[in-house]
Formats: C-alpha cells, sequence, structure tokens
C-alpha cells in the first residue's frame, strides 16, 4: 500500500474514532446534565421552595406576627376597654399598662388612642391629641373607618424622636361592639429588614413581603427582586410583569419567569395574619450552577479521556502500520531486506553515488548445491543455513553496505564506495568463509560453498541494469565449476 494512502487510512480512522468518542461521551454527558436539571428544578419547585416557605412563614409566626397578637390581645383586654368606659380617669394606669406590654414583649413602642378624647397615650404618658386636620394623625382616622380590624403600617413614631417603625394598628370596640379607639405595638423598620436579611442569608433565597394592592411592603437590605424597594409595584418589575399579567389576582402556589435570561423560581404564599404575601425567589442560575461546572468537568474528562485514547490509537496504528512496512520490505527468515525492500535501499544509494561521483559495486550471490541440501537434510537444514549464511554476510561486510536476500537461496550486496578492488577482496572474504564454515542441524554440521558475480555501477546504468551484469557474471561463475567469484568487464 502506497505511503499517502496508508496516512489518509490512519487519518480517516483517528477521526471516525474522535468522532465515535466525542459523541458518545458529548451525548453521555448532555444526558445526564440536562436529567440532573430537570431532577433539580423538580426539585427547587415542589420540594426547596415550599419548604423554605414553610420555615420562613414559622420566623414570621415567632417575629412578625407575634406583634399582631400582642396587639390583638392589647384591642381585647377587658382593662383597656374597662378603662376607657370608666372615663380614662387615671392616666398613670394606661401608660403603666402599655410600658409594661412594651418592656413584657421588647416592641419599640406601644400606644393607645381614645376615640372619646382624642388623646393618644404611650409608654411615658400623654403625648398628644390626634385632630383629623393634622397629617401625621391621618393614620388614626384610617384605621377608625376601616373595614379589618387592624392594619401594619410603615410610619414615623413622634415617641421615639421621629424614627421610622413598623405599626400594627389595631382597632378596640366595647362590649357593644361600638368603636372606642385604637391600640398597639411597633417595630423598628430596621429590625423588620435584618429579620428578612437573616432569612435571605440562612436560606440562600430572595424574600420579600407584598400586599393585596400588589406592591412589595417590606424587602430586605438590598432591596427585592432587582433591587426594587418598598412601595413599587410588582408589574414594574421585568419578569414580573408578565407573570402577573397571567393572572387576575395574586394567589398561592409555585411559578417561575425569566429577565434578563435569567430564569427564575417563585413560591408565593399568603399570610393571613399580615394580609401579605410571601414571596421566596430563587435564581436558576445559582441552583444549578454545580451542575454546570460538572457539566464542564465532565466534558474536560472526556476531551482528555478522547484526546489520551486517540494518541494510543495513533501510535498503535503507527507501529502497526510501521511493522506491516517493515514485513513487506523484510525477509521473514533472514531478517535481511527483500527485493521490494532493496529497491528502495539501492535506488537511494546509486542516487547518492552519483551525487557524490563515488564507486558503486554490485555482489550476486548463490549458495552451490543448494537444492541438494534440501533434498538431503530437509528443508529445515536449508533454513539454517540461509540463516547462518545471512549472518556471516553481516559480519563479513560493513554496516553502510546493503545486504538482501534475492530469493530463494540467492543474496545480493550493494558495496557504497568501493572500487572493484575493494568489492573484489570483500567477494573473496565472503567465499573463503562461506567455504570454511560449518552450519550445524540435528547433529549434523553442514558446508555449502558460494559463487559470486561482480559488476560495478557505470555511468547512466540504472539499477536493473547493474544487477543484470552482476547476474551475468555470477552465470560464469557457476558454469565454471562453481566456489568462485566471477567479475562483468563489460
Amino acid at each position: 500500500m502506497p505511503l499517502a494512502t496508508t496516512k489518509t487510512s490512519r487519518r480517516s480512522l483517528v477521526l471516525l474514532l474522535l468522532l465515535l468518542l466525542g459523541s458518545g461521551f458529548l451525548a453521555t454527558s448532555l444526558v445526564s446534565y440536562y436529567a440532573a436539571l430537570d431532577s433539580i428544578r423538580a426539585s427547587i419547585v415542589n420540594t426547596e421552595l415550599p419548604l423554605t416557605s414553610d420555615n420562613v412563614y414559622s420566623e414570621i409566626q415567632k417575629d412578625l406576627v407575634r406583634p399582631v397578637l400582642i396587639a390583638s390581645m392589647m384591642a381585647r383586654d377587658t382593662f383597656v376597654r374597662d378603662w376607657v368606659m370608666a372615663g380614662e380617669q387615671d392616666v398613670e394606669q394606661m401608660t403603666r399598662y402599655l410600658r409594661e406590654v412594651q418592656s413584657q414583649y421588647g416592641t419599640v413602642t406601644s400606644f393607645f388612642v381614645s376615640e372619646k378624647t382624642r388623646a393618644y397615650y404611650q409608654a411615658k404618658g400623654v403625648l398628644k391629641q390626634v385632630q383629623e386636620n393634622t397629617p401625621r394623625d391621618a393614620w388614626y382616622f384610617r384605621v377608625r373607618d376601616m373595614a379589618a380590624p387592624y392594619e401594619i403600617n410603615v410610619d414615623v413614631d413622634m415617641a421615639n424622636r421621629d424614627r421610622l417603625t413598623v405599626f400594627i394598628n389595631y382597632q378596640v370596640f366595647d362590649y357593644q361592639q361600638r368603636f372606642i379607639g385604637a391600640t398597639g405595638v411597633g417595630l423598628t423598620v430596621d429590625a423588620v429588614v435584618q429579620l428578612i436579611d437573616a432569612y435571605q442569608q440562612r436560606y440562600e433565597r430572595s424574600v420579600y413581603f407584598v400586599d393585596a394592592s400588589g406592591r412589595i411592603a417590606l424587602t430586605g437590605a438590598s432591596g427585592g427582586p432587582q433591587g426594587a424597594r418598598s412601595g413599587q409595584a410588582l408589574r414594574e418589575i421585568p419578569g414580573l410583569k408578565e407573570l402577573l399579567a397571567q393572572q387576575q389576582q395574586l394567589q398561592d402556589g409555585n411559578y417561575s419567569y425569566e429577565e434578563q435570561d435569567r430564569g427564575h423560581f417563585l413560591n408565593v404564599r399568603f399570610i393571613p395574619e399580615l394580609n401579605w404575601y410571601l414571596f421566596v425567589d430563587k435564581q436558576e442560575t445559582g441552583a444549578v450552577a454545580d451542575i454546570r461546572r460538572s457539566l464542564y468537568l465532565n466534558l474536560l474528562i472526556c476531551l482528555l479521556v478522547t484526546a489520551a485514547v486517540l494518541g494510543l490509537v495513533s501510535i498503535v496504528l503507527r507501529r502497526h502500520q510501521t511493522r506491516i512496512a517493515a514485513l513487506a520490505t523484510t525477509d521473514a527468515l533472514t531478517e535481511l531486506p527483500n527485493r521490494r525492500g532493496f529497491e528502495l535501499l539501492a535506488n537511494q544509494a546509486i542516487l547518492e553515488a552519483r551525487r557524490n561521483q563515488g564507486p558503486l559495486c554490485a555482489l550476486l550471490l548463490d549458495l552451490d548445491h543448494f537444492k541438494q541440501l534440501n533434498d538431503t537434510h530437509g528443508h529445515l537444514a536449508g533454513d539454517e543455513v540461509l540463516r547462518g549464511f545471512s549472518a556471516q554476510l553481516q559480519d563479513d561486510l560493513r554496516q553502510s553496505d546493503i545486504i538482501c536476500r534475492w530469493g530463494g537461496e540467492e543474496f545480493i550486496v550493494l558495496l557504497k564506495d568501493s572500487t572493484p578492488e575493494r568489492a573484489r577482496q570483500l567477494a573473496e572474504k565472503i567465499r573463503l568463509h562461506t567455504e570454511q564454515n560449518r552450519f550445524s542441524h540435528a547433529g549434523s554440521e553442514l558446508q555449502v560453498t558460494t559463487s559470486i558475480g561482480l559488476a560495478e555501477l557505470h555511468a547512466g546504468d540504472a539499477l536493473d541494469q547493474l544487477i543484470g551484469r552482476a547476474d551475468r557474471a555470477l552465470y560464469r561463475a557457476k558454469q565454471s565449476g562453481r566456489n568462485r567469484l566471477c567479475e562483468d568487464h563489460t
């Protein structure tokens, strides 16, 4: 097979293996990736976010709902109602009560506003009289007229140097269900924000609260979705706008939406105690980052394995092809070059001789009566003689000389940079060593002689012309009685 064809075949095989291995590894990695991705998404939507929502709700019951319950308890406290219905005579009784609530439950403020006197009581005494035409008192009249029993309102607290506070404002009724005032407690906004930040850090989710009208009620310090702040409508936020457009109103459930090519998973839960919706939001990129890293690692490992396999296959193929090429140009019995191998080496030697204008001689050798030896002692004996004779030739000649088994019992030698005189001496040396040598086989000592034809390369000679003249000289040597050297003088 021509060398170019061999290289093309090897390249095609390597490319085919690359395609098969690459396709197999890529398909396996992608199937595993998407299976894991679907599993992670299902886990997030069906387990993680609902569980986080449940946990946050439990935290809210302790941290935010608790003040609502305190305010509800105050609104139904018989002391408060009896004290108001008795005419609000001892102010110290009410302030002591509010001080006790504030101390006992750890609120930042506690208050009661009387409908009859419009007095604003707090833990330090009477703060002021509320008036309808005063903007800062509008909250009271809103609470008085609302249908719900309470509200959660963010406002400044006059009793605490106008500190921004989350108030739970609760309606108070007498025993005949007549409105007699408003009571409640307050938490600092900073404290509530810290609670939300703690939720987000603990659960590694975005947590925020939305009121029934679809506006963000409370967020952490960094804001809500895409940095949105309290008071901002969800319909103004990219991604959530499209999600809400599909619904008539907010409702509990699991959702997903996209914003700036980033996927989000969302769990919505209504909290009746606050009349707010709890939103727990998780970005898909964060959830699947580990899986994506695993995919990249798998692809890298696959690439390295593929490269290693292809490298090993290429090495094996190269060695195999080298071995095949060696077998194609080497005689299996003597391990000398065969005719094909000799032609490659001889043509190169002729080119070098012409380029360097140096002498080149050829010896054609034939073992005498070899057929008779085979018939008498068997082919194994003949093989042993051929191996021994080839070893002798290599010992008698230089490493640069080219030796070949020409076929059967014939051998050919090209003597580089050798004049006819030098070639004649080497040929005689070979003839004498062959005559004197003995080849052992099966307890017998076998002896052969050799006839040699010598020819010198002439200007313009091709390889077959040189061999032809050496063959004619060998023919004369055999006709002259064998075991001798004859030269071509044409």
